[in-house]
Order: C-alpha cells, then structure tokens, then sequence
C-alpha cells in the first residue's frame, strides 16, 4: 500500500547531518488522532488557508487507518464516539471529509433515555430529536472511520508540495532558539542564527527520524500529556476521577429499530448502551477500579448478561453477582442468578422500557481507560495553539469529547482566517486570542456540567438521591425544558 500521495513518510532514515538547516514550516501539527488530522484537512480544503505549508506528525502507524477505507472489516472497532449534528455539519461543510465518511458503519439515533438506578420509582428522563433540525439526536461512528475519512479527503485534495504526513516518528524536543545561553543546551549548528530568515521565536521539533523542523505555528493535538502544552509552559489543572470506562462491541439479539441511546445511573458510575448498525452495540461502562477488573475478567459468555443485570436489577444484587465474578471470573452459577432476578420482571415492561438483551461480546473488544478531568488554563501562547485532549479531557457521560475538539478546530480555523485576512502572523497571539476567546469559556462550562453530573449520579446518600430522582421525573414532564437541554448538546 502506498501512501505517498500525502507526502507520507516513513521513518527508516536515523540520521540527518547536523549541518543541514531545519525544515521551515508555516503549521506544524502534533497528532493524528481525529483533531489533528480534522486540523489538518480543514486547512487544507480552505481557500484562505491551502497555501500554508503544514507538517502532521503521529507516533503511530497510520497505514491501518488508511487502509480502513478500502478494507473496513466485518467487525466494529472499539473506539466508539458520538457525533453532535453541529460536528457533522461542520465535517460536511467545511473539512469535507463526511462524504467519504463509511455510511454504512453510521448509526443516527433519536432518543436517549436516561434512568437512576438508586431510586425506587426507576426516575427517567427520555429525550427525542424533535427540537432538532435534522431529526436526529447524534450519530455513532468509529474513530478510525473519521480518521479514515480524513486521510481519503486529503488524498483526493493531492497537495503533496506543501501537505507532509510523518507517521512512525515521535517528537524528541521542542526547542525555543529565543531562550536564554540556548547555544549552552543545545547544539544549533544547523541553525543559522545571523540569517536573515532565521525567526528566532519559531519553535523546532527534533525528530525522531533525524530530522528537524521550525515552524510558525505548532498546533497541539497530542493528549492529555501533550509535549506542545509542555513547551509552552501552559498549566492544566482538574482530577482524576479514580473510575475507569470499561468499553466493549457488543451484539444484541436483534436490531434495534427504536434507535435508542440508553444510559443508566449506577452508584459506581453510568452504563451507556449506545446503537450501530443493524444487531451491533457499543458499551461505556464507568466503573471503580476493582469493578473494571472484574468486568475485564468475567468469562466472555457471561459478560453479556451481566450487561442485562446492570441495565435492570437492583444495586445490591448487582454487589452480589460482581462478588461472585471477582472470586471466580467463570462461575456459570451467576447466569442462574441472574435469570431467576429478571424472570421476577413483567417481560412487556422489560421489552418496552429497557435495551434490548445483549447476546454476545465480541472477543478482544473489552478494554479500560482511566476517567478524568483536564483543563488548560489556555489554549494559546506565541506561537503555540492547542485543541482537543491537549486542552481539555471530560468524563464521557454525555460522550462531548471528539465534538469539544470538533469545536476547537471550528474556533482555531476561525481565528487563522480572520489573521490571514488581515494579512498578520499567524503564530502570533495577536491572532489566536479570538480562539480561545471563543473556545476556551464554552469548554469550561461543559466540563463543569458534566463534572457535576458524575458527582451528583454517583453517590448514594438518600436526600441527594432522592433529589435527583424528583428532579429527572420533573425535567421529563416538561418538555420545553427537554428541548432547550436538547439544542444545547446538539449544537455542541
């Protein structure tokens, strides 16, 4: 498979002669996960903004995620997000990726229903579509089919004079040649600081191919433990939530027409069954560290009715049955446990009001990650702009990540236009101060809100949950206050 139609290069070469000037670059972005390679693109397919010389780099190898396109697989992928109809949009209208975008691994859904598993009325709120536009709440898609999609629009835009793509190749240093008795720490004898183009304030990558590369801007869209975040000296501050989302693809026993997001409130944090295509399902399973243990564990034939409890029974059976899994991962005897339980609920009721049962767990798709959350003081410094995890990482309960990053390239794009427009240096804060002007406080009351949401869900002390109940069982008489709700996370 060849990938030179992006300028792709791979990182065999070990050596550059340390004579050799680096590489001048207007837009150097680290990532390639969806918000580097969406910065990416939207750049590219710009009017304003297609002339600028841009280097991606990722750690990874991106020819999977290439080749996705042409050979996708019969099975989802566990990396699984929700797509706000605002993020589509904006990958319709302006990064122009939606149309290579695999249709047929999109799922548009246009409810979710949301109950609390600690109160004993079973208090839930059901949100639709109606206050929407497009008829549709959100849509779920793999990371890799985005990724994908990206990299297919690229390929088709074939600007390989000034778009470079350096998989395989890691970011070694960042270096500011304006610090100061640099000369002392570093060996420059590639720069030559007495040239007239020499941009004492441009950062320079050291790769780990050898090469180096100063550039006007550095886009960071590299993690939670973003290196650009570290060069620029920009604090981020939050907590960990010591909770792991536990993710798995799932099959149901048939598809599921009624298109449907379902998440329930456990004391030890929520479960969400989200819909894909046809008998298909994603979980995110927030967890305490010793229930994500169990739940990696459990035997791949119970998994799934242990997913059926968790979406039904009561906590203190649900204690009962992850006992019995933690001393023994393989113990049939909870499949009985758990039958003899539900067989004691009205089957309509089940079938009306609850997800449909789940049958199977596809094998190797169960993985954690730890859940926390992250916010940089700022987005900007000279020279250097941040977006997506870099900035900011949010518990997944109301699955905004990838479209709070979707956003960040929005604004960032945004901010280069109105720079370049006015004929100013785009690595300037002069020009970035709009984006996280624009950026940063709508992030920060997101984040607030869902942070607040986890806390609020994940205790048990009665007044509170008795409060919360009372307070979903009211927001869902109303169905103003529903709409309002709705048209604020669909325009995320």
């Amino acid at each position: 498979m060849s990938l030179r139609f992006l300028g792709i290069r791979r990182t065999l070469a070990t050596y550059v002669a340390s004579s050799a000037a680096p590489k001048l670059q207007d837009v150097v972005i680290i990532g390639g996960g969806p918000a580097g390679l969406s910065m990416l693109t939207a750049l590219k397919n710009n009017q304003k903004t297609k002339h600028l010389k841009c280097t991606l780099i990722e750690a990874s190898d991106l020819g999977k995620i290439h080749g996705f396109y042409d050979n996708p697989g019969e099975e989802y992928t566990n990396r699984v997000v929700s797509l706000t109809p605002k993020s589509i949009d904006f990958m319709q209208s302006k990064i122009g990726n939606w149309e290579f975008i695999k249709h047929d691994r999109i799922k548009f859904y246009d409810r979710i229903v949301a109950y609390d598993a600690q109160d004993s009325d079973n208090a839930r709120v059901d949100f639709n579509a109606s206050a929407t536009e497009t008829g549709a709440l959100a849509a779920m898609a793999e990371n890799i089919n985005i990724q994908s999609s990206l990299l297919k629009k690229l390929e088709v835009l074939n600007d390989t004079e000034s778009t470079t793509i350096l998989d395989k190749t890691k970011v070694e240093e960042i270096i500011n040649p304006n610090q100061q008795n640099i000369e002392e720490t570093h060996d420059l004898n590639e720069i030559d600081l007495n040239a007239g183009n020499a941009n004492l304030d441009w950062p320079i990558l050291k790769l780990s191919n050898g090469e180096s590369i100063q550039t006007r801007l550095l886009i960071g869209a590299d993690g939670y433990n973003s290196p650009a975040r570290k060069f620029a000296r920009i604090e981020s501050r939050g907590w960990q939530y010591n909770t792991f989302g536990v993710v798995a693809t799932i099959k149901l026993e048939y598809e599921d027409y009624r298109s449907i997001g379902w998440q329930r409130f456990l004391s030890t944090g929520p479960l969400a069954i989200l819909p894909l295509t046809e008998d298909n399902a994603t979980i995110v399973w927030s967890s305490t560290p010793e229930l994500s243990q169990i739940l990696l564990k459990t035997n791949k034939e119970i998994f799934p009715h242990l997913v059926n409890a968790a979406m039904v029974l009561d906590e203190v059976d649900l204690q009962y049955l992850y006992k019995l899994l933690d001393y023994n991962p393989d113990d049939f005897t909870v499949l009985d446990e758990i039958k003899w339980r539900l067989d004691k609920f009205d089957q309509q009721k089940l079938e009306e009001n609850y997800p449909l049962k789940v049958t199977e767990v596809l094998d190797g798709s169960r993985a954690r990650f730890p859940l926390k959350l992250s916010h940089a003081d700022t987005y900007i410094s000279p020279r250097v702009a941040l977006i997506g995890d870099a900035a900011h990482t949010i518990h997944p309960l109301a699955g905004q990540g990838l479209n709070m990053g979707q956003s960040d390239v929005a604004f960032l794009m945004a901010a280069l236009e109105s720079g370049i427009e006015r004929g100013l240096d785009i690595g300037s804060t002069l020009v970035l101060d709009s984006y996280v002007a624009n950026a940063w406080p709508s992030n920060h009351m997101l984040l607030g809100i869902c942070d607040k949401l986890h806390k609020v869900f994940s205790t048990d002390y009665y007044p509170i949950v008795a409060l919360r109940g009372l307070g979903l069982r009211s927001i869902n008489l109303l169905d103003s206050v529903k709409d309002v709700m709705v048209k604020i996370i669909s325009s995320r």
